[in-house]
């Protein structure tokens, strides 16, 4: 890739004027993600809003996991210049893409141990439900996403706010599977309701950091997230799904009337 240069990479994504959902997004190297063609500056404003408010809450000391995505793109810049102002921290970047963006902020990196845990991980969302389910993976990076997020004391999720629906559904849930025999875990994802399509680089299967493929699955709504993913995960062939049930310990969506913070409520124990 040279710098500067205007890339077509693969995404799911929305657009500012309209329901449909384009399968992929236009980035420059090393820049800000810009999504579809008709994308507006407020979208990048709101992303900024929203990632800029959580990175308030990085205190000296912390570890810190980054997820992945437009909006947490701009989490990893505003933690870079905190970095330079003097601010400690490590950070466990949850893709290829944002380990770039981080080395390049300079934000130190490093591994997690056996047993190790993180003080507080950043990422986006795709959709938002009412009860604060979501879906992610639409840049790919879900596996990995979920791996830090269930290994944080404190999972904040920071997007637009037009990402908060009703019911999850409009959005394709993105499920990992294995490349082996790919059609026949196809064919099972499928018996859970939905319309599932691999996801597709330029002509060339998505391939994600981990090796593995996307089924990109469409369902009309889905009314119970916990049982689809239960369902999902069961298959064989499957590797995790881009559902993140209860996950989330804050929300923080912001819009063109500002920024707002959710706590969902956890069952008790």
């Amino acid at each position: 890739m040279v710098p500067g240069e205007l890339y077509r990479l693969q995404a799911y994504y929305l657009c500012e004027d309209s329901t449909q959902y384009e399968y992929s997004f236009s980035i420059y190297q090393g820049g800000l993600p810009m999504l579809c063609n008709n994308s507006n500056n407020q979208s990048d404003i709101d992303k900024k809003m929203a990632a800029e408010k959580a990175v308030e809450l990085i205190k000296d000391g912390m570890k810190v996991g980054l997820g992945s995505g437009s909006t947490v793109f701009w989490a990893v810049k505003k933690l870079g210049e905190e970095v330079q102002k003097g601010l400690e921290v490590q950070a466990v970047p949850s893709s290829v893409e944002t380990q770039k963006w981080a080395e390049k902020e300079g934000i130190p990196l490093f591994t997690l141990k056996q047993g190790e845990m993180l003080d507080v991980t950043l990422d986006g969302a795709d959709e938002i439900d009412k009860s604060f389910n979501i879906i992610k993976g639409g840049g790919g990076a879900h596996l990995r996403e979920k791996i830090i997020a269930a290994s944080s004391n404190t999972l904040i999720i920071i997007a637009e706010k037009r990402k908060q629906v009703q019911v999850l559904g409009k959005f394709p849930v993105p499920v990992e599977i294995v490349p082996f025999e790919a059609a026949s875990t196809l064919h099972r994802i499928a018996s859970s309701g939905c319309r599932p399509e691999l996801r597709k680089n330029n002509e060339d299967l998505f391939v994600t950091d981990n090796g593995n493929y996307i089924a990109d699955c469409f369902y009309d709504s889905i009314y119970y997230p916990d049982l689809l993913h239960e369902k999902l995960k069961s298959l064989v062939g499957v590797v995790e799904t881009g559902l993140f049930v209860g996950m989330a310990d804050k929300i923080i969506l912001a819009d063109g009337g500002g920024v707002h913070t959710y706590t969902p409520e956890k069952p008790a124990g």
